[in-house]
C-alpha cells in the first residue's frame, strides 16, 4: 500500500510532528508513506515540497488578502494532482491544510480518482477562517459577523461566511473519511459540515521508548538543575502565543505562594518567554526550541510538573510526551485536554482562563509527593495503553484498508 500524507511542513509544528510520527509508525509497519508539504526541514527523500508558482501567486493573494479570502489564490495546488507522489499512491491522508501552501478548491479533483483521508488537527477545516473558535459557535450556521477576525489566520475582512460556504461547496464535491485526534474534535467534527462524511477517532501515537521515565537527578545533573528545587516545566513551539496561555501562566505564578518561590525553578521548552522570570519572581531555565526527542525526554523527566495554561487545543502533544514521561500535568479544561489531564488521576484540570485554580493545583500537587507519584505511574500506565505508536498506525491501516475495499 502506498500512501501520501499532505500536510504544511515535515517536522515544524505540532500537526507536522503528529503526522510525522504517523509516517514513521507506517513505515514500520511495512508501509510505503511520503509526504508532500509547504515546508521541508528534514532530507528525506520521503518528503517533497508541493508545486509553487509564487510570482504568479504572489499577486493573486493582494486580491485574496484584501477579500478577506484565505489560500484560494494558490494555483498551483492543482498541479500537484500530476506530482509522483500523488500518481503512485493508492490513498492520500490530508493533515494541515492551512499555513499558506494550500488551495482547498483543490481538494474535489484531488479526490476524485483517488480514496483520501482527512486527519484534523484543528477547527480550521470547518470555520470561515479560524483554526479554533474559542466561545464561537457561528460555525454550526454558517459562520459571518466574525467575533474573532484576527484569530490565526487571520483575515483583513470579514468575509468567512463566504468562505464556509465554499468550505461546504467543496465538501460537496469530495470523497472523504475524516479523522480526529480528540474526543472533543471527533463532536465538533459531527456537529459540522463534515458530518456528511463518516468520522473515526483515532488519537495520535506517541514512540514510548523515545519518551519514557528516566532518572530524574541524573537528568537534573545534566541540565544543571539543583537537585532540592521543585521543577515546573512550560513548552510550547512559541511561548508567547495567547492561545497557549503564557500570560495566564504569569498570573498564575504570581500569585503563587511566596514561601515557595525559593525553591521553586521553571522549566521552559520553546521560543520567546524571556520575560517570565522577572514577572514572576521565580528562577528560570530556559532551554528554547528543543527537537531532540532524547533532550525533550530528559527534560520531562527532570520536572516535578508540567504546566500547560493553554485557552484552546486538539490533543497537545506536550501533554502525551509529559504523560509518556510519567510526569503529571496541570491545564485548563478546554478543547481535547481533558483526555490527558484527568483529574485525580495523571492531574489537575483547572476551569478555563482561572489563573487562581490553576495556582492551587499546582501547589496542591508540588505538597502532595504520594499523589504525584501515583499520578507518574497512572501517566506512564495509559501512555502505554492508549497512545503507543503501533497501536495508532495500526488504526490507521485498518481503515486505509477499509476505505479502499468501498
Amino acid at each position: 500500500m502506498n500512501v501520501l500524507h499532505i500536510n504544511q511542513s515535515d517536522i515544524s509544528g505540532g500537526a507536522a510532528i503528529a503526522a510525522y510520527r504517523l509516517h514513521q509508525g507506517l513505515l514500520t509497519q511495512g508501509i510505503n508513506s511520503n509526504l508532500l508539504v509547504g515546508n521541508v526541514e528534514f532530507d528525506s527523500d520521503r518528503v517533497a515540497v508541493v508545486y509553487r508558482k509564487y510570482r504568479l501567486e504572489n499577486q493573486l493573494s493582494r486580491l485574496t488578502k484584501f477579500l478577506g479570502l484565505n489560500y484560494i489564490h494558490l494555483l498551483s495546488t492543482f498541479d500537484n494532482y500530476n506530482h509522483p507522489f500523488y500518481t503512485q499512491a493508492d490513498i492520500i491522508n490530508f493533515h494541515n491544510l492551512h499555513t499558506g501552501y494550500f488551495n482547498y478548491l483543490a481538494i474535489p479533483k484531488l479526490t476524485e480518482n483517488k480514496p483520501a483521508i482527512y486527519t484534523l488537527h484543528d477547527m480550521w477545516s470547518f470555520t470561515g477562517h479560524c483554526s479554533y473558535t474559542y466561545d464561537c459557535d457561528r460555525w454550526q450556521q454558517g459562520c459571518g459577523q466574525c467575533p474573532y477576525p484576527e484569530t490565526y489566520p487571520e483575515i483583513a475582512r470579514d468575509n468567512t461566511r463566504l468562505e464556509w460556504k465554499l468550505k461546504n461547496w467543496v465538501y460537496s464535491k469530495s470523497h472523504l473519511s475524516i479523522v480526529a485526534p480528540s474526543k472533543w474534535l471527533t463532536e465538533q467534527a459531527k456537529k459540522s459540515m463534515l458530518s456528511r462524511f463518516p468520522i473515526y477517532y483515532i488519537p495520535y501515537g506517541i514512540d514510548t521508548k523515545a519518551y519514557k521515565p528516566l532518572n530524574t537527578e541524573k537528568c537534573r545533573e545534566i541540565l544543571g538543575i539543583p537537585a532540592n528545587k521543585k521543577v515546573l516545566m512550560f513548552g510550547a513551539q512559541i511561548l508567547r502565543d495567547s492561545r497557549k496561555g503564557g500570560d495566564l501562566l504569569i498570573k498564575a505564578l504570581q500569585n503563587f505562594p511566596e514561601v515557595l518561590k525559593p525553591e521553586t525553578l521553571l522549566l521552559t521548552l520553546g521560543k520567546g518567554g524571556e520575560q517570565i522570570a522577572d514577572l514572576v519572581g521565580i528562577p528560570t531555565l530556559k532551554l528554547g526550541y528543543v527537537s531532540s526527542d532524547r533532550l525533550k525526554a530528559m527534560a520531562y523527566s527532570a520536572a516535578d510538573l508540567f504546566v500547560f495554561p493553554t485557552r484552546a487545543d486538539n490533543l497537545p502533544l506536550v501533554l502525551q510526551e509529559s504523560m509518556a514521561c510519567g510526569t503529571p500535568m496541570v491545564s485548563f479544561k478546554v478543547g481535547g485536554v481533558s483526555d490527558l489531564v484527568r483529574p485525580g488521576v495523571t492531574g489537575y484540570l483547572a476551569q478555563p482562563e482561572d489563573t487562581q485554580d490553576f495556582c492551587n493545583g499546582i501547589v496542591q500537587l508540588l505538597e502532595d509527593s504520594q499523589l504525584r507519584q501515583k499520578m507518574s505511574e497512572n501517566c506512564r500506565v495509559i501512555a502505554l495503553e492508549e497512545y503507543p505508536l503501533e497501536l495508532q498506525a495500526q488504526r490507521y491501516i485498518e481503515l486505509y484498508h477499509q476505505v479502499l475495499q468501498n
